[in-house]
């Protein structure tokens, strides 16, 4: 069985979770292919637990015998539409971990994300998605996701980015 809890980042296990699950998917060919820096090791949950509006969701899962294994993880952080006058929460990562891809997890974790966007007052939830990860992309989309227009004739939004020198 699988749930999806809040996580509380002083909790060395969730932290720890946190960090693992992060370094699983950083280290695959949709995070980048590289393991995340020391420094991110080091400071990621003390710095996410100091951030306002940021939100982890763990997903656990519990064996026959009552084990358990955190297997998916899921941040956001919350945002504002000045088009809605209202806040929108950014779903930035989720990860399920390998051996539990294909069987639900990530879907359990879009919809708690949903639901505390919900609980939060939120107009809408964001999300990017690289051009290559179909598999996301069909899971978004079973959902309810598309990619964001104002009007056809202005096609879809870009996301973009320019990276800070000694910022990254």
């Amino acid at each position: 069985m699988i749930a999806v809890i809040r996580a509380n980042l002083v909790n060395s296990d969730h932290a720890d979770a946190l960090m693992r699950l992060m370094d699983e998917y950083a280290s695959g060919p949709t995070g980048g292919g590289q393991p995340l820096r020391a420094y991110t090791r080091a400071h990621l949950a003390a710095t996410l637990r100091t951030r306002p509006g940021a939100h982890t969701l763990l997903a656990v899962k519990r064996d026959e015998t009552g084990e358990e294994s955190y297997v998916g993880l899921l941040n956001a952080f919350e945002g504002f539409s000045t088009f809605a006058c209202q806040p929108l929460l950014n779903i930035h990562d989720v990860i399920v971990t390998e051996p539990e891809r294909g069987r639900g997890t990530g879907k359990l974790l879009m919809e708690a994300a949903e639901a505390l966007a919900r609980e939060l007052g939120c107009c809408k939830l964001t999300l990017e998605v690289l051009e290559g990860n179909t598999k996301a992309q069909a899971a978004y989309k079973s959902l309810g996701y598309a990619g964001y227009e104002l009007k056809p004739e202005m096609g879809k939004a870009l996301f973009w980015q320019k990276k800070l020198t000694g910022n990254n």
